[in-house]
């Protein structure tokens, strides 16, 4: 086991399609053995000591998908949220989503509370589903509520702006990890990573194991956190 363990791990899921187009099979399929390779990952970062995992499931960009796609998508969102959550809770794992609610439907957004609800007294770590996520839409929506609460300009601070973000308890990221080779963040998290650490693999996100979240976390700590210092 790692002998630093990072406290957030945020995990940028990429690379479904292309591994369904791979293995000559439907996009959907590629999106489920995705799925599953989240619950496989989530789970074993915890079990190895992180206490919060973030994973970044469909951006606000992602509308533009081909319809059936997209519906494909929310039935993965609402398998999650429904018959699947047992497996968060039977593990202690919290849930929290974070996202915007437009253009999500009602169905999705009762069985997100109701999800949340279910898991909020679990203490074996937090899992935070970006969902109709966008980085820069969290800080604009953070910038709206300050403006709502009247909050003079001179009061206005880093910290001040961080407690206005999606569920503001989850703390900055310590690493964020992407798959597929691809070397960019694609407007994840940008408030939370500013000081992450930064792990791009080549491996597809359905590829990903347990043993590839042991290679993250001994990655981690060979790394030299300075924080600008």
């Amino acid at each position: 086991m790692a002998e630093h363990v990072p406290r957030h791990i945020g995990y940028v899921i990429d690379g479904n399609r292309r591994w369904a187009k791979q293995h000559g099979i439907p996009v959907y399929e590629g999106h489920l053995a995705g799925y599953n390779a989240i619950i496989e990952v989530v789970l074993e970062s915890f079990r190895q000591g992180a206490e919060y995992v973030s994973a970044y499931i469909f951006s606000t960009e992602n509308w533009k998908r081909d319809k059936a796609e997209v519906g494909k998508l929310m039935g993965l969102v609402l398998k999650l949220l429904s018959s699947d959550i047992r497996i968060l809770d039977e593990n202690n794992v919290r849930l929290r989503v974070l996202g915007s609610t437009d253009h999500v439907d009602d169905k999705i957004l009762r069985a997100i509370r109701d999800a949340e609800a279910q898991t909020a007294a679990n203490t074996g770590g937090t899992l935070a589903v970006c969902f109709n996520y966008g980085g820069h839409q969290e800080i604009a929506d953070a910038c709206k509520k300050i403006v709502q609460e009247e909050i003079s300009p001179e009061a206005i601070t880093p910290e001040v702006i961080a407690k206005y973000l999606y569920v503001p308890e989850i703390p900055p990221l310590d690493v964020v990890v992407r798959t597929s080779g691809e070397k960019r963040i694609s407007n994840f998290m940008l408030w939370r990573s500013a000081y992450s650490e930064f792990i791009f693999l080549d491996k597809l996100w359905p590829d990903m194991t347990k043993d590839d979240v042991t290679a993250i976390l001994e990655e981690y700590s060979r790394r030299n956190r300075r924080f600008g210092g």
